[in-house]
This record gives C-alpha cells, sequence and structure tokens, in this order.
C-alpha cells in the first residue's frame, strides 16, 4: 500500500532542547559499554586491497587523522540494531587487517533520541526547507548517551534503553540513535526535518538530516502512527481506524464508489453442470 511521504520539522514542546545551546542536553546519562573477551569472530579475508591494512605491530596507524577520517573508520566497525542480526544492540568490532585494529583510541559518542510527533495544526506558520508546510512536528530530547573509546581491537556492545525500543511503546514515539565521532552533538548540531513515510517497518532508511559532518551513521525507528497524534504528541485515536496521508482505500469496493447491483445470482447456479 503506497504511502505518500511528507517531511517533519521539529518544533518545542514542553521539555525538548531545540531551544537550547550548548551541550547542555536533558536526560544525558553516560554508560560505559559492554566489552566481549576475545577477538571478535574470524571472517573470510577479503580479496581486495583492504583500506587499513595493519604494519608490524600489528595496527593501523592512525596519527594524524582528522575527524572525517575518524568518522569513516566508525562508520565501516559499527552495526546498529537492525544491522546487527546477533541481537538487539550495537556492536563496534573490527575485522584484523581490513579495518584495524587502530594504534590509537578514537572517541565515538552513541546516542539515543526520543522523537515525540504531533500532527501540525496549521497555526504556526512555519514552512519546510522546499517551501511547504509540514504535516507533523515534532520534539527531540536524548534519553541515553554512551561515550566509547575504541580502537576496534575488541568487540563492544551497547544495549538500547528499553523502554525507547519497548513494542507498546506510543503511536506518536519515535526513536534515532547517532554515532558521533568525539564529543556529543550540541542542539545546534540536531536535525531540524526528518522524512516520514515509508515502508511498513518501523525501521526504516529514512533520512535524517544533521547539522553535522561528525555524525558517523544513524538509524531511524519511527514512529508507528503518527497521523492520530495530537498536535502535543498525544494519540487521539486507535490507528487502524485513521489511515496515513496519501494512503489508498483498503476496500476493493467501496459502498460510495460503486452502487449496490440491482440483480444478483446464485453462484452455484453458474457452476452446475446441466441437468441431461
Amino acid at each position: 500500500m503506497p504511502v505518500v511521504a511528507a517531511l517533519a520539522v521539529a518544533v518545542l514542546f514542553t521539555g525538548g532542547c531545540s531551544g537550547t545551546q550548548g551541550t547542555s542536553l536533558s536526560g544525558d546519562p553516560s554508560e560505559s559499554a559492554t566489552v566481549v573477551s576475545g577477538s571478535p569472530s574470524p571472517s573470510p579475508t577479503p580479496s581486495l586491497t583492504p583500506p587499513y591494512p595493519t604494519g608490524a605491530s600489528g595496527c593501523h596507524d592512525n596519527k594524524g587523522w582528522t575527524a572525517q577520517e575518524s568518522r569513516d573508520w566508525a562508520r565501516l566497525v559499527v552495526d546498529t540494531p537492525k544491522e546487527n542480526y546477533e541481537d538487539e544492540k550495537v556492536k563496534v568490532a573490527s575485522l584484523p587487517g581490513y579495518d584495524g585494529p587502530l594504534c590509537r583510541e578514537i572517541t565515538v559518542q552513541f546516542e539515543f533520541w526520543k522523537l515525540v510527533y504531533g500532527v501540525a495544526d496549521g497555526a504556526r506558520g512555519e514552512r519546510l526547507s522546499d517551501g511547504t508546510k509540514p504535516v507533523y512536528y515534532f520534539d527531540i530530547r536524548r534519553v541515553k548517551r554512551v561515550e566509547l573509546r575504541t580502537d576496534g581491537s575488541s568487540e563492544r556492545k551497547i544495549a538500547l534503553p528499553k523502554s525507547l525500543y519497548a513494542s507498546d511503546r506510543s503511536p506518536c514515539v519515535g526513536a534515532l540513535l547517532s554515532i558521533t565521532v568525539g564529543k556529543p552533538l550540541t542542539s545546534k548540531e540536531l536535525p531540524e526535518e526528518i522524512e516520514v513515510g515509508g515502508d511498513e517497518s518501523r525501521w526504516d532508511s529514512a533520512p535524517v538530516d544533521f547539522r553535522s559532518k561528525r555524525v558517523a551513521d544513524y538509524e531511524l525507528s519511527q514512529p508507528s502512527a503518527p497521523q492520530v497524534c495530537s498536535p502535543d504528541g498525544k494519540p487521539t485515536a486507535d490507528p487502524a481506524d485513521v489511515p496515513t496521508p496519501g494512503s489508498q482505500p483498503t476496500d476493493l469496493y467501496p459502498t460510495d464508489l460503486y452502487p449496490t447491483p440491482d440483480t444478483s445470482f446464485d453462484i452455484d447456479d453458474v457452476l452446475r453442470s446441466p441437468t441431461p
């Protein structure tokens, strides 16, 4: 069933961080990642020349790396929850001789953001970057942050915040994971617009435009039914009763389009063999 994609623009709900400056964002617990002893499971050696070959010391020399080089490496070694088929965790592991380990550790931030969506009430007047008016607004706040110093020599796993990724969470709530090199993201680096729509799964590849080049990767878990949300982000109806904007009717023969036939027939009479 096709869905017309729309854009959402950030709006300040109570307790949001859109109006703050600097790195002080609401809900900023710092947690350590789980260290799994031993080396990652061996994988076949790639036939192509590895982008990060190890030297005689058994590590790849990353002295003098720029933020972009660190970001590109982090993108290779991190598996987001959708990419990690073992369990619902973020996994960090390098393949020795291919993308590490590095000779010097780098700092990577794993930040989990709660998105609360509300239907635009049309009273604010804001427009999106393409000039159109938003269908939804969202409020964004951080609920968990893990700072990891890693060189990729040992596998690390980071658990998801259970309440944020619960199967029974509000249909107005989404989750966003950002993976950033260096310091935590500031409010000025957070996205102002997020595309809404895509497939029926919560996990989607809808683009998220962070205002930072330090973001190595991200993963969006969309709200299940933003169309039922009030402007303040509260569900107002059963999602099954409210179609998504632009969706096609599911009834193949809606009564308002096709009049009730004035004649009828018995299908058994049509299929019955003729009487000899």
